[in-house]
């Protein structure tokens, strides 16, 4: 008797004979199955809308024409969801768009100090590049909803990993939110912290997040450590690889992409980053 095989696109395959560690770091860091999260969208997005953060009939128009939302997504913006957010390649711009305006206008007292917290504050990519709420710039919402509610001891955390966690699209930190993956990973540390993640699965989260938005940076992140340093993916500390030596773009390239680059045929072309806009 025979038995079937899954059948790979021959793009796949091609890949995976060509580049082989590069594929086999693909799968522990982006797996296909995605990432299961401990967090929760709860009410932050019906908030948002009431808020005016987020315009609803701008939300959908945005996706009207390219096949509406994943399914778990379809009542985020009438209904609370209680279900724990599941990202993978193919849903996670969504939740780009829905951590994004929660992280820049989620009211926290120490955004007085915000780098962004500026004369320029309607310029960055994160304010002005929100066009989906009801005002025409985003500079508007800056902390200036109580969406997610936080003690004095939650807030200080959350800038704590913030100042920690950086993003291969430029060297500043996530407090630090000039473009929209800034934005969303501090709402997603905001909800985190609310929720009662400890600091070590808030780094897990920043960190598989991260590799989803730049998947090409951290799968040869990994490959760098698996063959610099003989360490496989799972064993690495996700506050080493969130800083700034591993995860800002200054950083990535002297310590990661230099070294990666030095070996013939480790990596396929530059893939390009994630976008900065919705």
């Amino acid at each position: 008797m025979l038995l079937s095989a899954a059948i790979l696109p021959i793009d796949d395959i091609v890949s995976a004979l060509r580049y082989p560690l590069y594929e086999a770091a693909a799968a522990r860091v982006v797996p296909k199955t995605g990432h299961q999260s401990k967090i929760s969208l709860r009410d932050a997005i019906i908030k948002l809308t009431d808020g005016g953060a987020i315009d609803r009939g701008k939300f959908f128009q945005l996706y009207s024409g390219s096949g509406g939302y994943p399914g778990e997504l379809e009542q985020v913006l009438s209904k609370p969801s209680q279900s724990k957010i599941h990202i993978t390649s193919s849903n996670v711009s969504y939740y780009t768009n829905l951590l994004w305006p929660l992280g820049l206008s989620n009211y926290m007292a120490a955004n007085a100090e915000s780098p962004i917290n500026s004369d320029g504050l309607d310029s960055f990519a994160s304010t002005g590049g929100w066009t989906l709420g009801q005002a025409e710039n985003g500079a508007t919402y800056f902390n200036k909803l109580k969406i997610v509610p936080l003690t004095p001891e939650q807030e200080a955390r959350v800038v704590a990993i913030a100042q920690s966690a950086y993003r291969p699209c430029c060297d500043n930190s996530t407090f630090f939110q000039d473009c929209n993956h800034g934005s969303a990973l501090l709402g997603l540390l905001q909800l985190g912290v609310s929720e009662g993640l400890s600091d070590d699965e808030l780094y897990r989260e920043a960190l598989a997040f991260n590799s989803f938005w730049f998947p090409d940076a951290y799968i040869q992140t990994a490959l760098y450590f698996e063959v610099f340093n003989k360490l496989s993916w799972n064993r690495l500390d996700p506050r080493t690889i969130m800083g700034f030596d591993y995860s800002a773009i200054s950083g990535w390239q002297r310590n990661v992409a230099m070294r990666v680059a030095s070996v013939p045929g480790l990596v396929p072309g530059a893939e390009g980053g994630a976008g900065c806009g919705v």
